[in-house]
């Protein structure tokens, strides 16, 4: 029997988190495999310091097969904090048994429970498996409200 558990990560999820993050950056996105020290400092930032953001882990039959992470700042225009999902991964062999519906639903509790005003995220127009997702969790898509910009510091 497949057993999937979605709890909040912690420093024995370390190396899992690692992998996972590697794989996320580099075989999904295609993007430079950063260095191992970098996602270790970025992890832990986030145990030192729960106000910044928050993963969690998806784990089948002991084995962690996804992860999402939260990063927490504030609106001014609605003068409360807000939450971004920044990551919502499964791999590829885990997928099609609702565990991202699972860590997607854990990490909306989470800003419920903390009193987030929103929950937003963003995922490329090619990512159509992602979309449906969302689309299906209730998500709204929320282009026609803003327009967002990014500008790139070229720092790795």
């Amino acid at each position: 029997m497949t057993t999937i558990t979605i709890r909040q990560a912690n420093a024995a999820d370390m190396e899992a988190l690692i992998s996972l993050m590697n794989e996320y950056i580099v075989d999904f996105y295609k993007r430079p495999q950063p260095a191992k020290k970098q996602l270790r400092n970025l992890i832990n930032h986030l145990f030192q310091h729960p106000d910044a953001g928050v993963q969690f882990i998806a784990t089948q039959n002991d084995e962690t097969v996804g992860f999402s992470t939260l990063y927490f700042t504030f609106s001014t225009t609605r003068v409360k904090p807000v939450a971004i999902l920044n990551d919502l991964y499964v791999t590829e062999k885990a997928r099609g048994q609702k565990i991202g519906e699972k860590l997607f639903s854990t990490s909306h509790q989470y800003t419920k429970e903390h009193q987030y005003a929103t929950m937003s995220w963003e995922t490329a127009y090619d990512n159509t498996r992602a979309q449906m997702l969302y689309r299906k969790m209730g998500g709204n898509v929320t282009n026609d409200e803003w327009i967002h910009y990014d500008i790139s510091n070229d720092i790795l």
